[in-house]
């Protein structure tokens, strides 16, 4: 009796012998060498202050890129051609949080030691992931600077709770880690934040774009002026992507749903601007709790972001 319509778990319902689905060109790392392209994930959401499953992203986002193929039309690229390597996840530590964060700092680090030429694409986990995460980008590719896109400000004091997934850019700034002036803030929005965070930020010379500055301004020229404004001040610049700067209608996979966030197209389109740059060579994605999508439309988003990344990237590669 023939097997021969057996096929791995896990795989597309569908076999098309045209069509190559993008989970194809994430590879597991083998110990030894990897690609030009990395992704790890960082299950940690405990570190939470509201409720959140964002611990089960990486799974999550890994699934919805079989949903896609690796076929870019507008640039006429396909991915196919090109690998992604997956170092896995980063063992989180049951209930000491600090121990977990000296895990991902001290993983990401040596990964970055040993394979300097990769490009990070880091799975969360909420947004207390990127305190350790551009603290060992940092000590590996020297000054950083960071496009952080999110509706909040994440400059929560650590005196009302310790370290949270609201606390990760001012634990940078009050460590030196980064410098305030090297953080750009896209997309914060009303009543999602308190007028001493954003005094904070103002002081410790972040650039802070609201919503409204998206919508008259053009994500078009906030990208550009924010890479001029960084590239001749820093050796390296990361993407901190908090899925909740979408709006509710979009992304209602967010612990922290609201109205009046960007579309995923306005998303997109900003992730790509920013990709293109030389110098970007790392990102995390954050605030995804697959637990309470619908549809998978969160992790879709999340998924075709990781998709649009690698091919501005190749196309710079290219040049």
């Amino acid at each position: 009796m023939s097997l021969s319509f057996l096929k791995k778990a896990g795989d597309a319902v569908f076999i098309d012998q045209h069509v190559t689905k993008a989970n194809e060109i994430i590879k597991p790392w083998n110990g030894t060498d990897a690609s030009n392209f990395s992704i790890i994930g960082v299950p940690l959401s405990k570190t939470s202050i509201s409720h959140s499953g964002a611990s089960f992203a990486p799974a999550s986002i890994r699934k919805m890129l079989s949903s896609y193929s690796t076929y870019h039309i507008e640039d006429q690229i396909d991915l196919k051609e090109h690998e992604v390597t997956d170092f896995g996840d980063i063992t989180m530590h049951v209930t000491d949080f600090e121990e977990s964060r000296n895990r991902i700092k001290d993983t990401i680090s040596n990964l970055l030691n040993q394979y300097n030429d990769t490009i990070p694409i880091i799975l969360g986990g909420d947004h207390g992931i990127s305190f350790p995460s551009i603290s060992a980008f940092a000590k590996e590719r020297g000054t950083v600077g960071v496009i952080q896109f999110d509706a909040h400000h994440d400059l929560r004091n650590t005196e009302d709770g310790g370290r949270s997934n609201g606390t990760p850019f001012r634990s940078l700034i009050d460590e030196g880690i980064l410098n305030g002036e090297h953080l750009v803030q896209i997309g914060i929005r009303n009543f999602s934040n308190s007028s001493p965070y954003t005094e904070y930020g103002i002081e410790h010379g972040i650039t802070i774009y609201t919503m409204r500055d998206v919508r008259e301004l053009g994500i078009s020229k906030i990208i550009n002026d924010s890479l001029e404004q960084l590239s001749s001040k820093v050796d390296s610049i990361y993407i901190s992507l908090d899925m909740d700067v979408l709006d509710q209608a979009f992304a209602p996979g967010c612990p922290a749903i609201g109205p009046g966030g960007m579309d995923s197209a306005t998303l997109l389109d900003g992730i790509c601007y920013v990709a293109a740059h030389p110098k970007v060579t790392g990102m995390d994605i954050v605030e995804l709790d697959p637990t309470i999508d619908f549809r998978d439309m969160t992790s879709r988003i999340a998924a075709h972001v990781i998709l649009n990344f690698l091919v501005e990237k190749i196309k710079l590669q290219s040049k």
